[in-house]
C-alpha cells in the first residue's frame, strides 16, 4: 500500500530541502508507480537515491527513531 501523501519531484531541492530525521520514504518512477521503499536519515538516504537510483519520485512519512521508521515499513508492508 502507497504513503497517503502527493509525490514531490525527486531532484535536488528536494533532497535539500528534506529534514534530516528518520523516515520510511517511497520511491516512484514518472508515471507515480511505486519502485521501492526505504528507511533511514531521510536526507542522507534521498542523497544517495538521487545520485545512484532510477527513481523521480518521492514521498515519505518521519519517524522519531530508526527504530519506528522500521516498525512504520513493516505495519506497510503487512497492509498489502
Amino acid at each position: 500500500m502507497s504513503l497517503a501523501k502527493r509525490w514531490r519531484d525527486l531532484d535536488r531541492s528536494t533532497v535539500a530541502s528534506a529534514p534530516r530525521r528518520h523516515a520510511l520514504y517511497e520511491l516512484g518512477d514518472n508515471d507515480g508507480e511505486t519502485v521501492g521503499f526505504g528507511t533511514g536519515i531521510l536526507r542522507d538516504e534521498l542523497k544517495e537515491v538521487l545520485a545512484y537510483g532510477d527513481a523521480d519520485k518521492v514521498r515519505w512519512k518521519l519517524a522519531d527513531s530508526d527504530e519506528h521508521a522500521e516498525r512504520l515499513l513493516a505495519e506497510h508492508v503487512e497492509e498489502e
